[in-house]
């Protein structure tokens, strides 16, 4: 499988985009189907606004629902991954500091659930990409929008 088809989740991750699929497929379309059908009945659908709007909505959902499919099709649970703490991967929690700055650990995630503020970075990030396959000790450098970062490995777990 090419690995760009490859969706890294954590396993709340997943859940939480199949109970997204499951409502997409049943109540949103239901609600959906209903808006339709009162916009159709308002007569002329050239000119019928809540008629184009219902039908943008429903080729958002419909798109979204094979999105879905897909990413839950070719997911890899990361909390399954055997955990290997002699270098980081993907599920790796990361401690990292740069220069004289604090420590600050990072979850390595798959790019879906990515939430720097909360400390999930994804593997495809600058500072991700960084990581991958160091070790602790290992000073690496990261591209990101406002230069080059150094960033040594304090810990792995």
């Amino acid at each position: 499988m090419p690995q760009e088809e490859i969706s890294y989740l954590t396993a709340e991750g997943a859940e939480r985009l199949r109970q997204e699929l499951e409502y997409l497929k049943g109540p949103g379309r239901t609600e959906l189907a209903k808006r339709l059908r009162t916009a159709i009945q308002q007569g002329d659908l050239s000119e019928n606004a809540d008629y184009i709007a219902a039908k943008e909505e429903q080729a958002f959902l419909e798109g979204r629902v094979l999105e879905l499919e897909k990413i839950l099709r070719h997911a890899v649970i990361i909390d399954e991954i055997q955990k290997d703490t002699s270098a980081v991967n993907v599920g790796s929690h990361v401690t990292i500091q740069e220069d004289d700055f604090e420590p600050e650990t990072y979850f390595l995630v798959g790019p879906k659930e990515a939430d720097p503020g909360n400390g999930r970075i994804s593997h495809e990030s600058p500072i991700g990409q960084a990581l991958m396959g160091r070790k602790v000790g290992d000073v690496v450098e990261a591209q990101t929008p406002t230069g080059a970062i150094k960033l040594k490995i304090i810990k792995i777990e």
